[in-house]
């Protein structure tokens, strides 16, 4: 097994300039595709005495936004909008300014059926392969910075609208047939039924996956992540909820794990081996009769055992009975138990919101990595303003910011001098 962790040892980040990125986006190559971009940032200054010096590895993960290119066409004003709302965001977020050292690409789509929504990300043909390489092309070339792809089939959760226009609600139109573990909707009485999955539907999924961790290694992706959580078609084979079969994939964890390790194991076989494989997995149902931590502990083993590098610990969005108890880094202890217990590197995620959090969760090891979204939807400058709280000022920001950088790092000083005046 290689060091993961290794892609991720030193400072990275992307120059500010556009002209190639912008360029991949006028010619028609993301014809029937969207591309949604997650961006991480790493902390990594040895020579720091801060405990923000301990997260040499520490992960921060940044949603960003869809980029609609259907055919290489607009559909409407909103796209027409979008596109210019995306185009700013590219020129801030994707090259890093906010402390980005992996761009990460979420929920990429193995087929067209495989999708979520009609938005989604694809690399089921090499078109999109050819266009992702243009992305990954450009970051290497302008920047350290590492990118990883996540691969993943939607399975009883498709043929979905828009998050912002009815989330898990089927489509008004155009839906395609789902497939799932079993016979299930997602939401009874609303969602599509998905039809049980045949050994031929195995088969033909588990090779989808397959060309589509070819292609991604083929365009240049450093970091592959096999998408087993949330409900999704990988997870509704693992979770109890959703796999109610009776053959030699349904029953004991054991057999319930059976069809995503031999998809994991068809994926790692084309992966290249110098390249990290991690794999995400919903490590609480959060109902009763679900997935437990104590499951989540054999799932990582399990998946250790057949070659991956990294377990991500997310939980529930299996069942809308869930019944998650929420709070800040309520999903830690999951990272925690599988670390620990499995033997693995994990990543941690869910309500981590400051850098106290970051550092406290690696310098203690509960985890290997730490992944925050929201805040970053707030603050696109999250990392780097989170540095100058803490009065972290060696970390590296673009020549062109240096100015705010000092103004940043003034104003704090002065609230800091104030407080502590009026305190007295």
């Amino acid at each position: 097994m290689i060091n993961a962790l290794g892609l991720l040892k030193r400072r990275r980040f992307l120059p500010l300039f556009s002209t190639q990125f912008l360029g991949a986006f006028n010619d028609n190559l993301f014809k029937n595709a969207m591309v949604l971009f997650v961006v991480y940032g790493v902390f990594n200054d040895e020579a720091s005495e801060t405990l923000f010096s301990a997260v040499a590895t520490g992960l921060f993960i940044l949603p960003f936004f869809l980029l609609s290119a259907l055919a290489g066409q607009l559909a409407d004003t909103r796209d027409k909008a979008m596109i210019i709302r995306i185009v700013k965001f590219c020129e801030i977020l994707i090259m890093a300014v906010g402390g980005a050292g992996l761009v990460f690409t979420e929920a990429t789509a193995v087929s067209p059926e495989g999708r979520i929504s009609p938005a989604d990300t694809g690399i089921w043909n090499d078109t999109q392969r050819d266009a992702w390489k243009r992305i990954v092309d450009f970051v290497h070339a302008g920047s350290d910075a590492k990118i990883a792809m996540q691969i993943g089939h939607a399975g009883r959760k498709g043929s979905t609208r828009l998050a912002w226009d009815g989330i898990d609600l089927p489509l008004d139109e155009g839906n395609w047939p789902l497939i799932s573990a079993s016979p299930l909707p997602y939401i009874d009485g609303v969602s599509q039924t998905p039809r049980e999955m045949t050994r031929a539907d195995m088969g033909r999924v588990k090779d989808d996956f397959v060309q589509a961790a070819r292609r991604a290694a083929e365009a240049g992706f450093d970091w592959l992540e096999l998408h087993c959580a949330h409900g999704y078609l990988l997870s509704s084979f693992i979770s109890p909820l959703t796999n109610q079969r009776t053959d030699e994939y349904g029953g004991s964890l054991e057999n319930r794990l059976r069809y995503p390790l031999e998809v994991f194991r068809a994926v790692r076989a084309v992966w290249p081996d110098a390249r990290p494989m991690s794999v995400r997995i919903s490590a609480h149902d959060w109902v009763e009769g679900g997935i437990t931590p104590d499951d989540a502990v054999q799932i990582a083993r399990a998946f250790k055992a057949a070659g991956a590098d990294l377990i991500d610990c997310s939980s529930g969005q299996v069942s809308k009975a869930e019944k998650p108890v929420y709070g800040r880094m309520f999903q830690t202890p999951f990272a925690d138990r599988v670390r620990n217990e499995a033997g693995i590197p994990t990543i941690a995620v869910g309500a981590i919101f400051e850098a106290d959090h970051v550092n406290s969760i690696i310098a203690s090891g509960r985890a290997d990595l730490c992944a925050l979204a929201r805040p970053h939807l707030a603050d696109p400058f999250w990392t780097l303003h989170e540095a100058a709280k803490i009065g972290y000022k060696d970390l590296p920001w673009p020549a062109q910011y240096y100015a705010g950088k000092r103004q940043y790092e003034t104003n704090l000083e002065r609230a800091a001098a104030y407080a502590q005046q009026i305190g007295k």
